[in-house]
Parts: structure tokens; C-alpha cells; sequence
């Protein structure tokens, strides 16, 4: 994603590449988002993870914020399905006093369109079943994709970037170490 930042015109949402400033307001806002520090935890492993991939941590905002306050945040982190190069999706944070409102679902397509710019082509995560198909997400199991972990298999999903050039591999997902997923 381009530090540019990019609207949608039915939406009143802004997203761009997290910046260093941001990083702070990140973790209020994952702590506010989930109630609990892990998930914060993990994200602060994830940005000294080898994992880590620039430009594919996301920040929302309000539309008409001129400081651009993150109200949501989403990250991509290197995986792999099997040996294939993926991405793992998660944590997605949204503050408590803007769930339901659009700004995960902004911040979700917005780092999907990042990752397909910069030619990725598969995403792997855990997640609720009730919300990442509207994303084309669908079972891993499907696909021959399985985890190290015991997962609900609805909430355990893939999804190609490109599936008419790339269809899903098959193969066990390895996760950035900061998932303690394998």
C-alpha cells in the first residue's frame, strides 16, 4: 500500500500504511478492541518478527480526521502453506466505539488490495465464520490447508488472491513465531 492515503466514495473511511507514529495508538486501540493485552502482545512481537512485511499494517481513520486517528487497525505477516509463501491475517482491531460501523471492513480490504499489489497471492487466518467470507474467505480444510493447532474448522480460512491463476495450495500453515501457532 502507498503512503498515499485512499477513500472510498460510500464510505467514510481512510486507510493508509501504519507509520511509526502510529504504533502507539495501534496498541491503545488493540488493548481497547480486544479487552485484554495479548493480542496487543503479539502485535508488538509481530513488528520485530522477521515475519513482518512493511506496508501491510493498516490504519483507518475517519474520513474527515485530519490527524488520521487509527480507530482500526489489521496487519499481514508472512506464513506459508507448506512451503508456499502466504499471508496470515490478524490481529484486526477496531475501538469499541466504532465496531459495526465499516472500519474493519475497510481496513480489511484495504490490506488485501496492499497484498495483491505487491503480487501476494494466498491469506490464511482464524477468525469468525460470520465475517470473513464477505471477503471471499472460505474453509482451509477445503483446500487440503491444515493447522498444528486444534481450530473450529469454520473459523479456520484461505483465500486467493488470484484464484483463476492461483488456486489454493494445500500443505500445513506455519505462522510467524509471534503466533505460537507453528
Amino acid at each position: 500500500m502507498s503512503s498515499s492515503a485512499s477513500t472510498s466514495p460510500s464510505s467514510s473511511w481512510r486507510a493508509r500504511a501504519e507509520v511509526p507514529a502510529d504504533v502507539p495508538a495501534v496498541r491503545e486501540l488493540t488493548l481497547a478492541a480486544f479487552g485484554r493485552p495479548a493480542e496487543a502482545d503479539v502485535l508488538d512481537a509481530l513488528r520485530a518478527d522477521e515475519g513482518w512485511l512493511d506496508g501491510l499494517s493498516v490504519v483507518v481513520s475517519h474520513a474527515d480526521d485530519p490527524t488520521g486517528s487509527p480507530v482500526g487497525h489489521v496487519v499481514l505477516t508472512r506464513a506459508f502453506i507448506g512451503d508456499v509463501p502466504a499471508l496470515a491475517l490478524g490481529p484486526v482491531s477496531v475501538h469499541p466505539d466504532h465496531q459495526r460501523s465499516g472500519a474493519g471492513s475497510a481496513a480489511v480490504r484495504a490490506v488485501l488490495d496492499a497484498a495483491r499489489a505487491r503480487g501476494e497471492r494466498y491469506v490464511i487466518l482464524l477468525g469468525y465464520p460470520s465475517y470473513y467470507p464477505r471477503f471471499g474467505f472460505g474453509r482451509a480444510s477445503e483446500h487440503g490447508i491444515t493447522l498444528t493447532i486444534d481450530a473450529p474448522d469454520d473459523a479456520w480460512m484461505a483465500l486467493s488472491l488470484d484464484q483463476e491463476r492461483h488456486p489454493l495450495p494445500s500443505g500445513t500453515a506455519r505462522w510467524a513465531a509471534a503466533f505460537g501457532i507453528g
